[in-house]
């Protein structure tokens, strides 16, 4: 039966915005991991694959450079990008610091109905604790979710592409034993400290989110 990332690599593709369209297709096999970390983009070979000229595949390798998923290297070409232990530690304290401040702007400021908004899908994750691959994507929303209530629109764009590169790191957090329970209790207290508006305590238990999900992914 085709992947996902099969799949997604042989549809026809839309002539609206050809290199966006390319692009998702590449994050897609990047994702999967048919594009390894560290393989070199054959670009002959790829646009020949989607039935596409170059010049589209090129836009579309620029776009995945600016959001770190490609690594553009003189005269050699187009390379995925490896997730090195020093690229994840300083990617999770730059995440530790924009979220933590979202959170307390969260608690501050918040309307009920975002509040319960952020609980609806506190509760999603809840229940998917022994659903992996769903907890990871409620997980990514409700972060998400959370900075697009704390209204900072370039905040939400940095983590949403720091996010992509994290997706890089083979070994995820919260893949590690007993670090996916954790991290729902890190939420559970998370969300009970929102709800009471207190946003120093919202601020600090999400940078210790962090720091225990980049001491899981050691």
């Amino acid at each position: 039966m085709p992947t996902a990332a099969a799949t997604a690599a042989t549809r026809p593709l839309s002539p609206r915005a050809l290199y966006q369209d390319v692009a998702e297709r590449l994050r897609t096999q990047i994702f999967a991991r048919e594009l390894e970390p560290g393989a070199w983009i054959d670009e002959q070979k790829l646009a020949g694959e989607y039935g596409i000229s170059r010049t589209p595949l090129r836009e579309a390798l620029k776009v995945l450079a600016v959001e770190g998923l490609v690594t553009m290297k003189v005269r050699r070409g187009a390379y995925v990008t490896e997730v090195s232990r020093a690229d994840v530690t300083q990617v999770y304290r730059v995440l530790a610091l924009l979220e933590s401040d979202a959170a307390g702007e969260v608690a501050r400021s918040a309307s009920p109905a975002q509040i319960e908004s952020l609980r609806q899908l506190h509760e999603r994750l809840e229940k998917q604790v022994r659903q992996r691959d769903a907890f990871f994507a409620t997980n990514e929303q409700f972060h998400m979710a959370l900075l697009a209530v704390a209204g900072n629109r370039w905040c939400e764009q940095i983590v949403a592409d720091l996010r992509k590169v994290m997706k890089l790191n083979r070994h995820h957090s919260l893949f590690k034993q007993g670090r996916l329970a954790d991290s729902l209790a890190e939420h559970r207290s998370l969300m009970l400290a929102i709800e009471a508006r207190d946003a120093a305590t919202a601020t600090r238990l999400m940078r210790a989110h962090f720091e225990s999900g980049l001491e899981a992914a050691a």
